[in-house]
């Protein structure tokens, strides 16, 4: 599997590189410095957007260039069969950016995944930014306001808070080595566990900021790792006041049977030795 830190920006693909999500978020890509080396739309072979050539299939694309990511802006329904394409031809990581991906379509992209022994981050997710190297995804890494190079590890299942907290790490004066937004479904190819593991390998990055939300049990995996984690975790849990039961916002984030709660979240990262903010604007102070 391609590692996704490191010095040099990635080699990209976009598919659906001629629709309108994915030629505009091609030419922002390009325009940060992101190295968007081939497109994929079927049908449209032989085209450009910009600078980037379009081929009709993966495999096609594959033939002329080395590619380490593949990020998809096709309709959720269509978003199965554009992953599984990537997967089986051969691309180590695959970004699936859509909302509303039919939760078993979700299941057979990972099982196709890890048999493939590729990674996959999303759905619904915002993707990924290393600051002053690349972004690949819809979190507008040009922003300096919201994004600087530096040496803090995000990792987000909510793309708007995540900028949140992007800002107020700017603000501060500190930056980013990363930001990993994960995606708000029940089941995403990339968790907290599999982010952890790559800030601790990373020497680029001295501590990871957390930001959970109500639903699922993936904090709650987390706090297992941040035990044995050797860098300093930060963390925060959106929806303390979700009612039991109810959707809020993200597929996500449906609290039953009382896991899944903030408080069972926050409880467990810090009994694993993470800081816990009870509010955004604590987070820099507790990094401090």
């Amino acid at each position: 599997m391609t590692p996704l830190f490191g010095p040099e920006p990635l080699r990209v693909l976009v598919q659906g590189v001629t629709g309108n999500e994915g030629t505009y978020w091609t030419e922002q890509m390009l325009g940060y410095g992101s190295r968007v080396v081939a497109g994929c739309t079927p049908g449209k072979g032989g085209q450009h957007v910009g600078p980037v050539p379009v081929y009709s299939t993966v495999l096609d694309a594959l033939d002329a260039h080395a590619i380490d990511v593949s990020v998809i802006f096709v309709p959720a329904r269509f978003a199965k069969g554009a992953a599984l394409e990537a997967i089986e031809a051969g691309v180590p990581n695959v970004v699936v950016v859509a909302e509303f991906v039919p939760i078993h379509d979700t299941m057979e992209i990972l099982a196709t995944a890890k048999r493939a022994e590729a990674r996959v981050i999303g759905p619904n997710c915002p993707g990924i930014v290393f600051p002053g190297r690349d972004f690949i995804g819809i979190m507008p890494g040009w922003s300096e306001r919201l994004f600087a190079p530096g040496r803090i590890g995000v990792v987000s299942r909510s793309g708007s808070l995540g900028a949140l907290v992007n800002l107020q790490l700017v603000e501060a004066g500190l930056g980013q080595s990363a930001f990993l937004g994960l995606g708000g479904d029940p089941m995403v190819g990339t968790t907290f566990v599999d982010a952890l593991a790559m800030f601790e390998a990373d020497p680029g990055t001295d501590a990871v900021v957390l930001l959970g939300e109500v639903g699922g049990l993936m904090e709650e995996d987390a706090a297992e790792a941040i035990a044995t984690t050797t860098k300093p975790v930060v963390s925060f849990i959106a929806g303390a006041n979700a009612p039991e039961g109810k959707k809020m916002g993200h597929a996500g984030a449906l609290v039953s049977n009382g896991r899944g709660t903030a408080a069972s979240k926050m409880q467990s990262l810090r009994a694993a030795g993470a800081a816990v903010a009870e509010v955004p604007t604590d987070i820099v102070s507790l990094l401090a």
